[in-house]
């Protein structure tokens, strides 16, 4: 009886004309650029200019694609440094090999870089490209798929994923668990985690990207527990088995003591953006961007006032205390006819006794 199962694609590579599309490449370039798109969109909604998530990208992708691939070059150094291997082929990044581990850590790095030349806060930044992020990871998962690698165990079930042999690398035919499908699924489900408990407590100063990374490592250490392609063991558990256990742990960490130091949400302010200064998300009003448009917009004011137009303020501010004493003898006026009648009385009183 055949079985139901996900066919894997016969080749990973398409051609345009004489052009070849790689589909690992083109999943990677597609998430890339909605995780942009998408951080754009938050960055503006907390007060952000428009572009900013975009041109500090530029220094983000490069690091997180060499930090990618350094450390799935360092971790399964045995196919690029291994007998009858080829060590040309570590720079081969078309044909699959990137560890998310390296490319969120230098990725943060270039990030980080990126943010000092725009001036803007580096945790705010990675808050907001938190979700986009782990659906560009859904994304690339799918690269894996066009490669058929890392699957998992041998299966039957409906949605088991059909492999071709390769003895090559000593792949054998078979269906097998999709664990790129289920991490792809997974990693929509951390975005849209991230984003529900971003604006139910208004995460700030790192804790969103901290929640993505707890929420992404719980998923990856079941998928990894799955899979059966090559690794490295440590004390019967694979290597990135011990990493999201250590992430997971980390992160964690940073959200409780992060809460306690400094609650709230931190505001965006980017220098240069037409004096507007950027409300902290926690309210979001358009009466505080009014008032910090209003601070911005009086400082010029008081710098013309010094040519001239500071002396016609001074006897408009002095009329206050210009009008209290017109108004005093006004009071005093008015009581003394009453007290000089009085007066009067009294000195007439003793000329009529006689």
């Amino acid at each position: 009886m055949d079985l139901a199962y996900i066919p894997s694609p016969s080749t990973g590579v398409i051609h345009l004309g004489p052009v070849p599309l790689r589909g690992y490449a083109f999943c990677i370039i597609i998430g890339v650029f909605v995780a942009v798109w998408l951080g754009n969109r938050r960055w503006v909604a907390r007060g952000g200019t428009s572009g900013t998530v975009a041109d500090i990208a530029v220094w983000a992708v490069p690091f997180g694609l060499v930090g990618g691939r350094l450390y799935h070059v360092i971790t399964d150094y045995e196919l690029y440094f291994g007998a009858g291997r080829n060590w040309v082929d570590a720079f081969k990044i078309w044909e699959g090999g990137l560890g998310i581990w390296g490319a969120v850590a230098l990725g943060a790095l270039g990030a980080w870089i990126g943010c000092r030349r725009r001036g803007v806060p580096f945790p705010a930044w990675a808050d907001t490209l938190a979700p986009g992020l782990a659906i560009a990871q859904a994304i690339g998962r799918w690269g894996n798929w066009f490669n058929q690698e890392l699957y998992g165990r041998k299966t039957d079930l409906p949605w088991a994923l059909k492999i071709d042999a390769d003895p090559s690398i000593g792949r054998v035919a078979g269906t097998y668990h999709p664990t790129f499908l289920y991490e792809s699924l997974w990693c929509i489900g951390v975005a849209l985690l991230v984003i529900w408990a971003d604006r139910r407590f208004k995460l700030g100063h790192g804790r969103a990207f901290a929640l993505y990374v707890a929420a992404y490592t719980v998923g990856r250490f079941w998928t990894e527990y799955l899979r059966v392609d090559d690794a490295h063991h440590v004390l019967g558990l694979r290597l990135n088995g011990w990493t999201s256990i250590v992430l997971f742990l980390a992160a964690v960490a940073f959200m409780v003591v992060s809460a306690k130091r400094r609650p709230g949400r931190e505001s965006v302010i980017e220098p240069g953006a037409g004096g507007t200064e950027a409300v902290d998300g926690d309210a979001g009003s358009g009466d505080e961007a009014a008032v910090s448009v209003t601070k911005s917009e009086a400082k010029p004011e008081a710098k013309s006032g010094a040519t001239g137009e500071k002396k016609a303020e001074v006897p408009a501010e002095a009329e206050a205390p210009a009008k209290a004493p017109a108004e005093a003898p006004a009071k005093v006026s008015t009581e003394a006819p009453a007290e000089a009648e009085k007066g009067t009385t009294k000195a007439e009183e003793p000329s009529e006794k006689p």
